[in-house]
This record gives C-alpha cells, sequence and structure tokens, in this order.
C-alpha cells in the first residue's frame, strides 16, 4: 500500500489541486510508493467550477493528462488527516488559523509551505513555486 501525502489548501481548487495531480505524476515517473490527494480547509469561499483553468492549463503544458473530467473541491475532514502519512499545507500564513479553528490537533502536524494564493504573474506565480516545491519533496522521499 502507497504512503499518503494530504495537500491542504483554503477551496481545493487550485494550488492544491495542482499539486496532487503534479506529484502523483512525478511520484509515477520516480518509481515513488506515495500517492497524494488534496482537500479544502474553506469550501465556502465559493470557487467556480471543479478546477482552476490556470491549474489545467499548466498540467497540460507539462504533458498531464487528466484521464477523468475534474473533480468537485472536497472539504476536508478527520479522516483524511488520519489516513495521510504526510501533511502538507500550502500557505502557513494562510491555512495555519483554519487548522488551529478547526483542527486544533492536527496544527502542529502539519508541514507548511509558503506558496501565495493569486493569479500567475510575470512577479509571481503560485504554480511555479509550487512545482518546485514538488520536485524537492520528490526528492526528499
Amino acid at each position: 500500500m502507497a504512503n499518503r501525502i494530504l495537500f491542504l489548501c483554503t477551496g481545493n481548487y487550485y494550488r492544491s489541486r495542482f499539486a496532487e495531480i503534479l506529484f502523483n505524476s512525478r511520484a509515477v515517473q520516480a518509481k515513488l510508493n506515495w500517492r497524494a490527494d488534496s482537500r479544502g480547509l474553506a469550501l465556502e469561499k465559493n470557487n467556480i467550477g471543479p478546477m482552476s483553468k490556470y491549474a489545467l492549463k499548466v498540467l497540460e503544458e507539462r504533458g498531464i493528462e487528466l484521464t477523468d473530467a475534474p473533480r468537485y473541491p472536497i472539504q476536508v475532514q478527520g479522516v483524511d488527516f488520519e489516513e495521510a502519512d504526510l501533511i502538507i499545507a500550502l500557505k502557513e500564513a494562510e491555512h495555519r488559523p483554519y487548522l488551529s479553528k478547526r483542527h486544533p490537533i492536527w496544527v502542529d502536524k502539519v508541514e507548511y509551505w509558503h506558496i501565495h494564493d493569486g493569479f500567475p504573474a510575470a512577479e509571481y506565480d503560485p504554480l511555479k513555486e509550487t512545482e518546485r516545491g514538488i520536485n524537492a519533496l520528490i526528492q526528499r522521499l
């Protein structure tokens, strides 16, 4: 059975979904016995549709095709934490408060990255930053 990573972000629409899909593709290439899932901490933030078009475009540019239509965001539940071997929240300043309030027993068991939310731009691209984090994680595992 594969080890499990859980990527967390606010809406499970952009950063965490991109991280999940990219990690799973790269883990297969690297022959790692790890599988990623992703969940959101605050789905009430009202995403538009199942997944960010920016994330889908970058995945396509990387040659990663989704075998099924993108699923809709999923709210994190206690069982998601319990089943994970490694939990990564994409932005500590944004996600630690949600975890502290909604899932306090897990707040100090999470690895926090520092990937800002926002649209890709020349000065900062959250998806490229996420990709760098995934590449480093693959090397670490």
